[in-house]
């Protein structure tokens, strides 16, 4: 009877070892978004009402353009994620996916990308690069205040412009996903 109850009690060691181990295995990958424009629009929709701007989303063609909400930006042309989003046209081969959300008044009061980086490999390159190049820009129709860039997985997100701008997004970011980190939070000078 001892021998039986031993081997019983073995056995639901065993089992409830490996169900704590198959646990931990489904949540690999935490609470990563499936694409950049879900990021966004997860972070967007914890705005209040009130607290929401005027925005739009999407890249330079008026068919991706989105009013009032993020919208998915093509990483086929490094220009062009240069040009809106002062993200670095060299790096724009590191990228799957992107999208954008931008004041619809002036770029420079606020403007945010997401950016799902191909290799997870690349993301501290991603982030350095970005932050010199939105660090040496030539600012022209306003001077934005401040700078965060965070890391999520193999996400980065970058937003500059106003100062409580950037920061109630950098605060949403981080309160809609726990694994967020920042990676700068400098003003611009």
């Amino acid at each position: 009877m001892k021998k039986f109850l031993t081997l019983l009690l073995a056995a639901v060691m065993t089992l409830s070892l490996a169900a704590c181990g198959s646990k931990a295995d489904d949540n690999t990958g935490g609470d990563q978004p499936a694409s950049a424009l879900d990021l966004l629009n997860a972070v967007w929709a914890k705005y209040s009402d009130d607290d929401k701007f005027p925005v739009m989303g999407g890249g330079t063609d008026e068919n991706n353009m989105v009013e009032n909400a993020p919208g998915s930006f093509s990483v086929e042309d490094g220009d062009a994620l240069d040009y809106s989003l002062s993200f670095p046209a060299a790096d724009a081969d590191k990228l799957s996916d992107a999208a954008s959300l931008i004041h619809m008044m002036n770029a420079n009061t606020f403007t945010a990308g997401a950016f799902h980086v191909a290799s997870s490999s690349d993301v501290d390159t991603v982030v350095s690069d970005l932050k010199d190049n939105v660090m040496s820009r030539q600012w022209m129709c306003g001077f934005p205040d401040k700078l965060v860039i965070l890391t999520l997985g193999d996400y980065v997100v970058s937003c500059y412009g106003a100062e409580d701008l950037v920061d109630q997004f950098s605060a949403k970011v981080t309160e809609t996903f726990a694994d967020a980190v920042v990676a700068c939070d400098e003003a611009i000078a």
